[in-house]
């Protein structure tokens, strides 16, 4: 007991002293890493809401073609793993942009691992969202479509006034998942080599070899930003569901 009792300040104070934000603390990288991913969530996510709403409106709406296509696309990306389609569209897909700005003359570029992580999880990210969107473009009283239509309204103006007002509360618990999920997957950016908290956690506990004491301090900072998105994806669910009837258990 009493080299117990010698030991657990000291082994409190060594992680304490590992997980500060200076040196030769680790923290200021983890909090570094968990800005990248939240830079890469967000911009994945947007780049996804933004595929899946025209996916959407292309399976529904669209011409033979288009609703091919789209349902290509969707069922493709759903069906390959994302890691492998990370790796696919990553370097594959790096190298056929170079290959076609070199056939026009043009000098190769460096695409930043920024950019790339929020393209390629973006697309991953819209095969879901077009789905989700469409569930929920389907889930609207087909009354009010007719209605706009019969007025004679545009498309464009009946997808901004009608649809997707209309729709957003049957989408908001898909598309909240879907953020949770682009969340975490920033994590298979770190196959690339790209510095998100994944990738720090790993390179910090390399170092330190204090692998137990980094990978939960990552797994609590991904928990604390679940949370956190849990509180602001319900004040937006109850936001859009406003003026409609409360759910309530079935049987109440």
């Amino acid at each position: 007991m009493p080299i117990e009792n010698l030991l657990n300040p000291m082994l409190q104070s060594a992680t304490i002293e590992l997980l500060s934000i200076s040196p030769p603390g680790w923290g200021a990288n983890l909090l570094r890493g968990l800005a990248n991913s939240i830079q890469i969530a967000v911009g994945a996510f947007g780049l996804g809401l933004a595929i899946g709403i025209a996916g959407a409106w292309g399976k529904l709406y669209g011409s033979p073609m288009v609703r091919d296509l789209m349902e290509i696309y969707t069922t493709v990306v759903r069906a390959v793993p994302e890691l492998v389609l990370i790796l696919l569209l990553y370097y594959a897909g790096t190298d056929l942009i170079n290959r076609a700005l070199d056939s026009f003359g043009y000098a190769p570029i460096d695409i930043s691992g920024l950019v790339a992580g929020i393209c390629v999880l973006g697309v991953v990210q819209g095969a879901y969202a077009t789905e989700v969107i469409r569930g929920a473009i389907l889930a609207i009283p087909q009354g009010q479509i007719e209605a706009a239509r019969a007025y004679g309204m545009p498309p464009g103006k009946m997808l901004r006034r009608i649809t997707l007002p209309a729709m957003l509360p049957f989408a908001i618990p898909g598309l909240a998942n879907l953020w949770l999920i682009a969340t975490k997957d920033t994590a298979l950016l770190a196959v690339v080599g790209f510095n998100e908290l994944t990738q720090e956690t790993r390179q910090a506990g390399a170092t330190t070899k204090a692998y137990f004491t980094f990978f939960v301090a990552a797994g609590v900072l991904y928990l604390l930003l679940t949370l956190f998105s849990n509180v602001i994806i319900g004040r937006i669910e109850r936001w859009a569901r406003r003026g409609m009837p409360p759910v309530t258990e079935s049987g109440q």
